[in-house]
């Protein structure tokens, strides 16, 4: 007896540490996986690495080729992100390899993927399944002569100093960033296949990839603001990704570096990177621009039940409340832009749905004169918010026969025609039979 209400009071002790686990009513990720090359990289990136703490991250840092490694375990993921802070690991330790980590991005979980000039060919693989192509050339450094960062020494330019940052609140966070950010690394092109991927954080029209210890002798196959720096990909299942080109971005050395831009004489105490890197963290780990839709529900006008079927010409009330995770909690999400459609094929009917700010979205609108099996569909998609795809099948039905109106206003000619043409017929029978 004693020892069962021991087991009981243990079980009991886990409860809060159950409650607080991943879950859909709590989307931010809270285990999150880092894989680095050197342990050395925990304490010289160690400013980013607490603002992930201190936001309630539980980080679990692990050597990139540590032959114990592995993301699940019997079917179940032990980590809600992952972080490859290893651009040089050309192989992965214990079940993991870039299938692997392709297959915890398509379960929905997120990837920070981080390379500079030494990346293997593990982390040029994986970016490129996510619709990314680093440079070719593995010597190959984005090299600017516009918009360096300006220092004591002259150097070859490949510490840029950028700030064509992607005009998004819900990437970047609504404080504007006033420093540019410094980047040294290898710059990279988004896959022309790739309808995903965004760039935030571009390089100058004056900025090249190519090796800097070399003479160039051919054109540079990365040019301008084709070079993206920083890109991030939200997959369909609503997983994302952020991919960095410099490892250094994130370091404590460039977090703590005044910035000067070249050409310009304002220089700035701090550089952008700190709050760069912290707003893209909130983005990628969902403490930002998350969305859910409850409570959908549909019913005939003055009604409250949800009906079976609809008839042609009904007057329909469509509803649905949406929700912002705001990091902490799930607040109202307002905007004028969701649309509905009753689809059948193609969208019979489109509208906007109003908003009583309070979360809560509907509209009211007449069923179509056409009977079928049709669909009510919300897609809303926009940038940097999760997708919401909501769908509801519903058929409709003709009239019955005794459902008509007994006169129909739109057959009102038809009826003067039988009827003139029976009164004709009487007063010519009166005329035929009684004219002498």
């Amino acid at each position: 007896m004693a020892k069962n209400l021991v087991i009981f009071l243990t079980l009991i002790s886990f409860l809060p540490l159950l409650c607080n686990s991943f879950s859909s009513e709590n989307p931010s990720d809270r285990k999150i996986l880092v894989l680095v090359d050197d342990l050395g990289i925990k304490s010289s990136h160690s400013i980013f690495f607490k603002s992930l703490q201190t936001r309630g991250f539980e980080l679990d840092f692990k050597l990139a080729d540590d032959p114990k490694l592995t993301l699940k375990r019997y079917g179940t993921y032990l980590y809600d992100g992952l972080v490859l802070f290893s651009p040089s690991t050309k192989r992965l330790g214990g079940s993991l390899d870039s299938a692997a980590v392709l297959e915890f991005v398509d379960a929905g979980h997120d990837l920070i993927l981080t390379a500079d000039s030494s990346a293997s060919d593990l982390i040029r693989d994986i970016a490129t399944e996510c619709g990314v192509d680093f440079d070719e050339d593995s010597e190959a450094m984005v090299i600017d002569h516009t918009s360096y960062a300006v220092s004591a020494t002259d150097g070859d330019h490949t510490l840029i100093a950028s700030d064509d940052f992607i005009k998004s609140d819900v990437i970047l966070g609504s404080k504007k960033i006033e420093a540019p950010v410094l980047f040294q690394g290898i710059g990279h092109s988004l896959s022309s296949a790739n309808s995903l991927g965004i760039k935030v954080l571009s390089a100058s029209p004056a900025a090249y990839s190519a090796n800097p210890n070399a003479k160039l002798s051919n054109p540079p196959s990365l040019t301008g603001a084709a070079i993206s720096l920083v890109s991030v990909v939200q997959a369909r299942n609503n997983a994302r990704v952020v991919i960095s080109g410099s490892l250094d971005l994130f370091s404590n050395r460039l977090f703590k570096s005044a910035v000067q831009k070249a050409g310009t004489s304002i220089k700035h105490e701090k550089s952008g990177n700190e709050q760069f890197a912290t707003e893209l963290s909130k983005w990628v780990f969902h403490e930002r621009g998350h969305l859910k839709a409850v409570n959908v529900r549909h019913h005939r006008v003055g009604e409250t039940d949800e009906p079976a079927i609809y008839r042609i010409n009904d007057e329909v009330e469509y509803s649905v409340e949406i929700y912002e995770w705001s990091g902490t909690s799930w607040v109202p999400y307002n905007s004028n832009d969701v649309q509905l459609q009753f689809y059948m094929m193609s969208p019979y009917v489109l509208k906007n749905l109003s908003t009583d700010k309070k979360g809560l979205y509907s509209t009211i609108f007449k069923v179509p004169d056409v009977y079928g099996v049709f669909q009510f569909k919300v897609e809303y998609q926009r940038l940097g918010f999760t997708s919401l795809s909501l769908s509801k099948q519903i058929p409709v039905r003709p009239y019955r026969h005794n459902e008509y109106e007994r006169f129909i206003p739109t057959a009102f000619p038809y009826y003067g025609a039988s009827f003139s043409t029976m009164a004709g017929f009487f007063v010519f029978t009166i005329v035929y039979l009684y004219h002498k």
